[in-house]
């Protein structure tokens, strides 16, 4: 295969991606909208932040947050790459635009989560607090969205959620924990 071949494959599985995502439009704006499930996913967009501003530590604010974007980060490169796989899927759509990228598991409740475990009896040995943070999310958290038809893990383990999740806790405890913040301007 020559490399002008290749593009016009590439162009040709854009145009086939860009139908596929005017079809999960047509199926929010359809079939999703408003109706309880929906509503539910967007409250869970938006209380898992709201609690979080309430009653997060107000010193540790900038730690935790930057805690909570390496895991929106990587928990979005891991399903892009699970999505893309195969391995699972998300049958319920919230937002009509990106419907992989824009779930609340990667931009509220996964970092929500682990900034608040992160915060909570900071002086727990760490192994023990991310076991019990990861069988919660995985063991109650997957399951429970599985029940309800947001998650479809096909044939994929919730053994492995377990280990993706407490790959996410300690990726962000390491970073908060990190000694050499210092402000820019001294």
């Amino acid at each position: 295969m020559s490399f002008n071949q290749g593009l016009t494959h590439s162009e040709k599985a854009y145009n086939q991606f860009t139908d596929t995502s005017s079809l999960f439009t047509k199926i929010v704006m359809e079939d999703f909208l408003f109706t309880w499930q929906w509503w539910f996913g967007i409250a869970l967009f938006f209380i898992p932040w709201i609690t979080w501003f309430v009653l997060r530590n107000k010193e540790s604010s900038g730690r935790l947050l930057l805690g909570g974007l390496l895991t929106i980060t990587l928990s979005l490169t891991i399903d892009l790459v699970a999505l893309s796989s195969g391995l699972w899927s998300y049958p319920m759509v919230i937002v009509p635009l990106a419907p992989f990228l824009f779930l609340p598991y990667h931009f509220s409740l996964a970092p929500v989560g682990i900034m608040f475990a992160l915060q909570i009896k900071p002086n727990m040995n760490s192994f023990l607090k991310g076991v019990i943070f990861s069988a919660i999310a995985a063991f109650l958290g997957m399951n429970f969205f599985n029940v309800i038809d947001f998650y479809n893990p096909k044939s994929w383990s919730t053994l492995y959620d377990f280990c993706i999740f407490l790959l996410l806790y300690y990726a962000a405890y390491f970073i908060v924990k990190l000694e050499s913040f210092k402000r820019i301007n001294n």
